[in-house]
């Protein structure tokens, strides 16, 4: 089984990702860090129940990498958006051979990484694109005794829902069913989307 682990925003720079979150929660975002391999930072919010977001971008005074980016990075364009959400699992590989033949990339080759101290493994498509116009989500096994939403700060805002919407959003549902038990994440046929609803101290708020 996998279990929800955090929700990406992307934009085109860091600080317009970080501001969309900022003005949309009514909170302010913890300083994150840079991302080797994949060359993009990032900023942070704690959530409740051991969840947590991050707005991410390439960072532009980085090297370009020597593959495609995750999260779709190289062809972001537009306003900041909430992009991807994220999946833990303890095995990546028992996880990956669960999963569907869902497309020629499937849904990710494993890429270790680290940022400080923090080591984890993300399972990446060699595109970058996530199967169902990136509204599968991103897998990630995490190699460290600490998860990072412990070491935010609370702000109060806790996750209660999200919403995947997609064109085959019944195909999409069945595919997840057997791994993944939430009943935070909803699937609403329509074009390919994430929405994620919100309980602040500010009351509901949207991403």
């Amino acid at each position: 089984m996998m279990q929800l682990d955090h929700i990406a925003v992307a934009g085109a720079t860091l600080a317009e990702a970080t501001d969309h979150v900022e003005n949309a929660l009514g909170v302010t975002l913890q300083a994150g860090g840079e991302h080797a391999v994949f060359h993009t930072h990032n900023t942070l919010l704690g959530l409740d129940d051991g969840l947590y977001l991050e707005a991410i971008a390439i960072n532009p005074d980085a090297p370009a990498p020597d593959r495609a980016r995750w999260f779709d990075l190289d062809r972001f364009s537009g306003p900041a958006r909430l992009t991807n959400w994220i999946c833990r699992c303890d095995d990546m590989e028992a996880m990956l051979a669960q999963m569907p033949d869902l497309d020629s990339d499937g849904a990710g080759r494993p890429v270790d990484l680290q940022r400080g101290d923090l080591r984890w493994r993300m399972a990446v498509p060699p595109s970058g694109i996530l199967p169902f116009d990136n509204c599968w989500p991103a897998l990630i096994q995490w190699q460290t005794p600490t998860h990072p939403a412990d070491r935010l700060a609370a702000r109060g805002v806790r996750l209660s829902r999200l919403i995947v919407s997609h064109p085959q959003a019944d195909t999409l549902r069945a595919a997840l069913a057997p791994m993944l038990d939430d009943t935070r994440v909803v699937f609403d046929t329509g074009p390919a989307a994430l929405r994620a609803e919100f309980d602040t101290p500010h009351g509901r708020r949207t991403l």
